[in-house]
C-alpha cells in the first residue's frame, strides 16, 4: 500500500498532500520516493514524482560552490525552504537546520526550527547527530516540531570524522550508529536518513528500528532513499559518488545547447528575422 492516494479531480488525478504521519506509517510499505530541492523551479518539476522533497544544507556546495556544508547559514536555509514550498504541492518538505543553528542547545534548535517553520511553510526540519542528539530531538518534538533525524555519515561532522569514507565497516563504529539509529527513534523522530554506511550494516538498522530509514549510499532494503537532485540529473561536475546514478546528463545538454548559442551569436544567425520587432506602419493622413 502507497503511503498516499490520487484525489480526482476534473481533467485528471492530483495527490493528496504528503503528511508527517504518512511518512513514518510508511515503514515496511512502499519504498519512500525522496531528492532534494533548492529552488520553486526544480520543486514544481519533482514533486509529483517524490514523497519528500528535502531543502538540503548541501545547497552550499550544489548551488553556491562552497566546499563543504558549513558555512551554510540560517538565512539561506530559510530563502530557499520558502522557494521550494511555494513551488510544491504534494511531497512532504523538510528543510536542514544548518551547522551551528542547533548544537549549542534544545533551546536554541527550538527557537530556529520555529522560525524556519514560519518563514518557509515547510512540514519539519532535518538536524543531524544520533545519541548526542536525542534529547533535541524529543524537545523539539514535544513542542509540535517534527524532526527528521540523520545518522551515519554527518556532512556537518566531516571535519571532526576525517573525510566522507563510509561508515560501520569496524564493529565498534557499527554498533555505534545502531545506538544512534534506535536513540533518535525512541526521542520521536518520524524517519531517520542513513547516509554513507555500509549496506549490511543499513539493513540491520531498518530491521531495528520502527520508523522509516532513507538510505543514500546505503542499502535497497531502506524504507526510502534519497539522492541530491543535482547529482541525479548530471548537473554536477568533478567527483560523483559510488552511490549516485546518473538518470540524465542535464550538463551536458546545457553545455551544447550554450555553445550552439554562441555559434549562432558569433555568426550572427541569432537574433533571426522572426526574433525582432518591426516598428508600427505610418498611418496615412485622410
Amino acid at each position: 500500500m502507497s503511503v498516499h492516494q490520487p484525489t480526482p479531480v476534473e481533467g485528471g488525478a492530483a495527490k493528496k498532500p504528503v503528511t508527517v504521519s504518512a511518512i513514518r506509517n510508511a515503514k515496511g510499505k512502499d519504498p519512500l520516493v525522496c531528492l532534494t530541492a533548492y529552488t520553486a523551479p526544480v520543486a514544481q518539476a519533482l514533486d509529483e514524482a517524490c514523497d519528500l522533497l528535502l531543502v538540503g544544507d548541501s545547497l552550499g556546495m550544489v548551488v553556491y560552490g562552497m566546499e563543504s556544508t558549513i558555512p551554510v547559514t540560517l538565512d539561506m536555509m530559510i530563502a530557499h525552504g520558502a522557494a521550494v514550498v511555494r513551488g510544491s504541492k504534494h511531497a512532504l518538505v523538510v528543510v536542514d537546520l544548518p551547522f551551528g543553528s542547533y548544537q549549542e542547545s534544545p533551546a536554541q534548535a527550538f527557537r530556529n526550527s520555529s522560525r524556519i517553520l514560519a518563514e518557509t511553510g515547510c512540514d519539519a526540519v532535518k538536524l543531524e547527530g544520533g545519541a548526542v542528539m536525542a534529547e533535541t530531538i524529543n524537545f523539539l518534538t514535544q513542542r509540535g516540531i517534527p524532526v527528521l533525524a540523520h545518522i551515519g555519515l554527518q556532512p556537518q561532522s566531516v571535519n571532526a570524522l576525517g573525510g566522507y569514507a563510509a561508515r560501520g565497516r569496524e564493529a565498534a563504529e557499527a554498533e555505534q550508529i545502531v545506538a544512534d539509529a534506535r536513540a533518535v527513534a525512541d526521542a520521536g523522530a518520524f524517519a531517520m536518513v542513513v547516509e554513507g554506511v555500509v549496506a549490511p550494516l543499513a539493513a540491520r538498522i531498518t530491521s531495528t528500528v520502527r520508523v522509516p530509514t532513507i538510505g543514500i549510499g546505503a542499502s535497497a532494503e531502506c524504507d526510502g532513499q534519497i539522492l541530491v537532485t543535482d547529482d541525479m540529473m548530471g548537473m554536477t561536475f568533478g567527483h560523483v559518488p559510488k552511490f549516485v546514478r546518473r538518470y540524465a546528463d542535464v550538463g551536458g545538454t546545457i553545455r551544447e545547447a550554450a555553445q550552439a548559442y554562441a555559434e549562432d551569436v558569433r555568426a550572427r544567425r541569432f537574433p533571426a528575422e522572426e526574433h525582432l520587432y518591426g516598428a508600427k506602419p505610418k498611418i496615412a493622413a485622410g
